[in-house]
This record gives structure tokens, C-alpha cells and sequence, in this order.
């Protein structure tokens, strides 16, 4: 059996947009989260490990949310506890469109360039011998909804992120796809997927995987 390790934030965790009283509506279930229509569509047995944290960030500590936000931790960590993987998926970036970050589209390639030093060190070689990555673009965000606030100037630096990231998954030799050929953000909050998107992701991101292994 092989492992998949979807690593990401709030979208790859599953979580609904946000209405505009910004009460909480929590998280998909399992049928409806992209990794896991992912999982069902790929041939063969697989093992799925779904690693999306809300809020995650491709480099930065969040004063804003609770602690352990930088991606690169948490990637260390879930590639130590599920080794070994044979395919890594990585989707991140939205959360780093973030105002207090006034991130650029060259900031973010570099934070996403830190998790595939990571990735294809040495010693994540030794305890993934066989692992593939499949590095995903985020959809272009949209400043509307109950996160426009927080987003300010967000929505046009998402929209330079596309050919950035293609550019560093040819210069790493990874795997790369581009969500926002196949799904747009929700008319809801800007940010996150609904139910018809997660499944055209997970659809996408099957055959995709399928190309690698």
C-alpha cells in the first residue's frame, strides 16, 4: 500500500466558507474534501494521511491565530510521523496573502522553496526513498466576504502566484498543478472551496498523482 500526504491549510482541511456573520459552519465531511475524492478516484490501494491545518502560512508565525502556523514545522513533523510517503502534495500560499504579511508573490515562492529544501533533503531521501511531489497553486483569492478586511491587496499578488510556482516546480523538479485552471474560490468568502470545487480538485489532483507513480 502507498501513502499520500495532502499537506496544506483551511482548504485542504476541509473547511466551508464562512458566511458574512462569520459564524463558524466547521468542516466538510470526509466524501467532500478534495484529498479524500482524490483518494477514492486514484487506482490501486492507498494509504491517505490528510495534513490540512487552518491558517497554515508557507514561512510565518501568525499573531493572529493560535501557534504553529509556519508550514515549514509542521511538514517536518508530518513527514517524520508518517514516513515513509511515497507522493507529497503541498498547497499553500492563500494564508500568506494576508495585509500584516505584505508578502510578494517572490516571498511566497521562497517560503514554499524552504518546505522542498525540506522535502528533498538528504535525510527525508533515507526515510522516503520512493517519494514524489506534487506541488499545487492555490486559486486566485477574492477580496469579498467577511475576510475582505484582512486580505487588502491580497487578491492581485494571487494572481501573480501561478507562473511563480511553475517556475520554482520546474528549478525542483516536482510535480506541479495549477487549481485555479480547474476551480475558483467561492462567490461566499473569497477564500475557501465549496463542495462542487473539492471534488473537481480532487478529481484533478487523481490524475495528476497518477502521471507520478
Amino acid at each position: 500500500m502507498r501513502t499520500i500526504l495532502t499537506f496544506g491549510d483551511s482548504n485542504t482541511h476541509g473547511s466551508r466558507p464562512t458566511p458574512p456573520d462569520g459564524r463558524s459552519v466547521g468542516r466538510y465531511g470526509p466524501s467532500k474534501r478534495w484529498p479524500t475524492v482524490m483518494a477514492a478516484d486514484l487506482a490501486g490501494d492507498w494509504h491517505l494521511v490528510e495534513e490540512g491545518l487552518p491558517g497554515r502560512t508557507t514561512q510565518y508565525e501568525d499573531p493572529g491565530m493560535p501557534a504553529n502556523m509556519d508550514g515549514h514545522a509542521g511538514l517536518l513533523m508530518a513527514l517524520k510521523s508518517h514516513a515513509p510517503v511515497d507522493v507529497l502534495t503541498i498547497m499553500l500560499g492563500t494564508n500568506d496573502l494576508k495585509t500584516r504579511f505584505a508578502a510578494t508573490p517572490m516571498t511566497i515562492a521562497g517560503g514554499i522553496a524552504g518546505m522542498l529544501d525540506l522535502a528533498q533533503s538528504p535525510e527525508m531521501a533515507e526515510a522516503h526513498p520512493a517519494l514524489r511531489i506534487l506541488l499545487i497553486c492555490p486559486p486566485p483569492i477574492r477580496e469579498i466576504g467577511v475576510f475582505a478586511n484582512q486580505f487588502i491587496g491580497g487578491e492581485g499578488t494571487s494572481l501573480q502566484l501561478r507562473d511563480m510556482l511553475a517556475t520554482l516546480a520546474n528549478a525542483r523538479d516536482v510535480a506541479y498543478l495549477d487549481a485555479g485552471s480547474v476551480i475558483r474560490v467561492s462567490d461566499v468568502d473569497g477564500i475557501h472551496f465549496d463542495p462542487d470545487a473539492h471534488r473537481a480538485l480532487g478529481r484533478a489532483v487523481a490524475a495528476k498523482v497518477s502521471t507520478l507513480v
